[in-house]
């Protein structure tokens, strides 16, 4: 592996997924600094840490020279598809996310991207579950998008960090169960982060990560 560090753009610090990767990120000697992204502030201080606050994610582009310079875009940004439309689904996680990568990757041209799906994706884009068929299909787009490399990462259950703010009690303890009887379907927030590190740095030869993937990875 390359002893290059690597520099970040991470969305999604103040939520589970997105918090976890970037405190593995803080602890990671491989990356050199993160540039938060959010619409809110994630309240931490760190050397390595930068945040931009965006109100809207569609409209990124209005802050190219901020976002200029760095190597990678972790995006963990995202949202339950439970309650909402297919159209409002839609917009949060397949518009904004194209808008986004479209506006990191005219800024850096020769970047990475990471995104973060999910277990049972479909990438026909045809079937009946609803949040599966739009991650399948902001997965083909980002495919074709001319960054450097792209990953669509597809965990089931995570670890959080201990230290957690944005993971529920709940939440955890269901994860815990699952890792009691189906060890193999549960990865710790930190290997998550582990691995999209190292398929940047190593330039991994595949695009869509499944769970045993991941842990692959991570080692």
């Amino acid at each position: 592996m390359s002893e290059k560090k690597i520099s970040i753009i991470l969305t999604g610090a103040t939520g589970l997924v997105g918090e976890g990767i970037l405190m593995e990120c803080l602890q990671n000697s491989d990356v050199s600094e993160i540039l938060s992204i959010s619409r809110k502030s994630c309240n931490l201080q760190h050397p390595k840490l930068k945040e931009l606050i965006v109100p809207d994610f569609v409209r990124l582009r209005d802050y190219e020279r901020t976002i200029k310079g760095y190597d990678a875009c972790f995006y963990c940004a995202g949202i339950s598809s439970a309650g909402l439309s297919e159209e409002k689904y839609h917009y949060i996680t397949y518009d904004t996310t194209i808008a986004f990568a479209n506006a990191v990757l005219k800024a850096n041209p020769d970047m990475s991207f990471c995104f973060v799906s999910g277990r049972s994706t479909d990438s026909t884009e045809k079937g009946r579950v609803m949040w599966a068929r739009v991650k399948g299909k902001a997965e083909n787009t980002l495919k074709e998008m001319p960054f450097k490399s792209e990953y669509n990462f597809r965990p089931a259950g995570m670890l959080p960090f201990p230290e957690q703010k944005n993971a529920k009690f709940s939440y955890k303890l269901i994860v815990k169960l699952i890792r009691l009887f189906a060890p193999a379907s549960v990865l710790t927030l930190s290997e998550v982060g582990k691995a999209m590190i190292n398929a940047v740095k190593q330039n991994y030869h595949q695009n869509i990560l499944e769970v045993k993937d991941i842990k692959t990875v991570a080692q």
